[in-house]
């Protein structure tokens, strides 16, 4: 789903957080007020940023400096192994751990350079001006930031912070004009364009969804649960080694072990309903996230996603 951190219509309500990211946009090129480019921005950087993570020189980096690290500990091992292969084979496996470490760093600086790239660095400066004067941000890629999951931590290019601007003062500057003083051609014009349907009708605000009860249930529950499988597991362990010492030895009593069995198929159909009822809460809470998508799309100022469906939109 394409859910942007803040769309233009919501950067464009304070004038002067929109000047200052026309200015931002006039450096590298960009017109980050335009959700159509924005998004066609991050689509083709986050492209970008991947094919790096995937190119040859990280995986064989780390093949390298693995066989590198591993070879000193296996080789010693073989008996029949001369000494003077022994060194020579040490010696390799330290000249693997150098290109391993060089294929790395390359791998890393490559990766490191796309995520700079100027033009993201410049969305990253838009997001910190809105951030400055007061505009939520809805969500925040982890890619952007050069970070893995949308956990705590920095990232390797966070989202600048700049020093909070005052709130923008809504009272109008315009000073009303008595009928009589109005520029003949202006006042007269407009009320006839009002009397006949033709003034220019005001655009209508988008509503945001509100929150469905089963999103929120969702945000809490969604971390709890994941130990029935292994409950379960362990009881049957328990109540098959105690049947089994009781088989083979003179404890007869140790058969009262079994009662286990059916109450690790009651904990497992237990994880089983949770499951299922996670499940459709999270369905429930991705109809939501999808709503929010389109209700940014259509020009609303929706509000900062909680972490748990910041990361339900990472994975989705």
């Amino acid at each position: 789903m394409e859910l942007l951190p803040v769309n233009g219509a919501a950067l464009a309500t304070d004038p002067r957080a929109a000047e200052a990211i026309r200015a931002v946009g006039a450096r590298h090129g960009v017109d980050y007020l335009d959700d159509g480019a924005v998004s066609a921005l991050l689509a083709e950087r986050r492209r970008a940023m991947d094919a790096e993570r995937r190119h040859p020189s990280a995986w064989l980096g780390i093949l390298a400096l693995t066989a590198g690290l591993i070879l000193p500990f296996v080789v010693p091992m073989i008996r029949t192994l001369s000494e003077r292969r022994l060194v020579a084979v040490l010696a390799a496996s330290g000249c693997l751990v150098v290109i391993g470490v060089a294929l790395t760093v390359y791998a890393y600086t490559r990766w490191k350079r796309a995520l700079m790239h100027p033009t993201l660095a410049g969305y990253r400066e838009t997001l910190g001006i809105a951030r400055a004067h007061g505009i939520p941000l809805t969500h925040v890629p982890p890619w952007l930031e050069g970070k893995s999951g949308p956990e705590g931590g920095k990232g390797a290019a966070p989202v600048p912070s700049y020093p909070p601007v005052e709130p923008l003062d809504v009272e109008t500057s315009a000073v009303d004009v008595p009928r009589s003083e109005a520029p003949s051609g202006s006042g007269g014009a407009d009320q006839e364009q009002q009397a006949d349907g033709l003034a220019p009708a005001t655009p209508t605000p988008v509503a945001v969804p509100p929150k469905p009860a089963a999103v929120s249930e969702y945000e809490w529950r969604v971390n709890e649960g994941g130990w029935h499988d292994e409950a379960g597991c362990l009881l049957i362990l328990v109540g098959g080694g105690g049947a089994a010492y009781a088989a083979t030895s003179s404890e007869p009593g140790a058969y009262a072990a079994l009662i286990l069995v059916p109450l690790a198929l009651y904990v497992w159909l237990v994880g089983s309903r949770q499951g299922n009822e996670k499940e459709r809460l999270r369905q429930e809470a991705l109809t939501y996230v999808r709503a929010i998508a389109a209700a940014q799309a259509a020009g609303a100022r929706v509000p900062e996603l909680s972490f748990e469906l910041r990361k339900l939109v990472d994975d989705a």
